[in-house]
């Protein structure tokens, strides 16, 4: 399971370090595609292939924009001997990545946010929305 929050610098090669806890979880290669709210998600492998699945069940009416979303621009990445992964500019322009990243384990997926973006997200998640949440799902 992935967990935790650390923060890290980007690189001027467009670089970021992904903690080692982490990479224990994600496995040698992973995929890096677009998140929702302007983050990326990683997944390992694994991970990778339930949500291919789960996606390629879907009805092709409701399933092809999801498709082209995490498809389209999804790469598979792996770790230089430092623990870094190159970051494409194109998912980096997504994300609003220049300096500063913060990355979190959320359970089966990992996300990179720009810094003051994941400060912003956090902001709204509060013990009454959090409760809220919970209530409507029936915890």
């Amino acid at each position: 399971m992935l967990i935790g929050k650390y923060q890290h610098n980007i690189d001027a090669k467009g670089r970021v370090f992904i903690p080692a806890r982490l990479r224990e979880d994600l496995g040698e290669h992973f995929i890096l595609t677009k998140g929702l709210e302007n983050c990326l998600y990683v997944y390992s492998e694994t991970e990778w292939g339930v949500l291919e699945a789960r996606i390629r069940a879907l009805p092709f009416s409701k399933g092809r924009q999801l498709q082209r979303f995490f498809f389209a621009g999804a790469c598979d990445v792996e770790a230089d001997k430092q623990g870094r992964i190159v970051l494409p500019a194109d998912l980096r322009a997504y994300a609003g990545l220049e300096h500063e990243a913060v990355i979190i384990g959320a359970s089966t997926r990992a996300e990179i946010w720009d810094s003051k973006r994941w400060e912003t997200a956090c902001e709204a998640i509060t013990p009454e929305t959090v409760e809220q949440a919970m209530e409507e799902l029936g915890f």
